[in-house]
């Protein structure tokens, strides 16, 4: 049985409202919660709103600095507090997807070796990843981010994700 939770509810509203056009609000509601969930605060809440917070930045200077706090917060995190919110999440399929945009935001930034790093740090969590969409999705985005980094592409990936429409 999952146990109500009003932050996650906070944070799940904001991405709603970005991904329907209203990323300044989002942007401004996300940071207003994580000033009060504060960086010691529960890594469930932290991990999950850096994650999409990030998404809601076209810089990828500043999209690093909310998936770098993600990973982060993903490392203290535990399968017993995750699975409060949700009874099927398991923290090791948080991996590959957290290193994939730390990848992608160091590739923008022409930074191809920190890029690669977090490439290869991404496949070795893939076993974490369940084989149905989402696993492909993620599967088929890090070739996307290595192939890019291969020929020094900086430019945005179409299939990357934005927070918003």
């Amino acid at each position: 049985m999952t146990t109500p939770d009003p932050t996650m509810a906070a944070i799940t509203d904001a991405v709603t409202r970005g991904r329907a056009g209203d990323g300044d609000g989002a942007r401004t509601t996300l940071t207003d919660l994580w000033t009060s969930i504060g960086p010691h605060g529960d890594p469930f809440h932290r991990c999950t709103l850096a994650h999409y917070l990030a998404d809601l930045y076209d810089d990828p200077a500043q999209a690093l600095v909310w998936d770098i706090r993600a990973l982060d917060a993903a490392e203290a995190l535990t399968n017993s507090r995750a699975q409060e919110f949700d009874a099927s999440l398991d923290v090791r399929g948080f991996f590959p997807s957290l290193h994939l945009n730390l990848a992608d935001n160091y590739r923008r930034l022409a930074s191809f070796d920190a890029a690669q790093q977090q490439v290869d740090a991404a496949r070795r969590h893939l076993q974490a990843l369940p084989d149905n969409d989402y696993g492909t999705m993620i599967r088929t985005a890090l070739g996307e981010v290595e192939a890019s980094i291969n020929s020094g592409t900086t430019t945005r990936r179409e299939s990357a994700p934005t927070g918003r429409p």
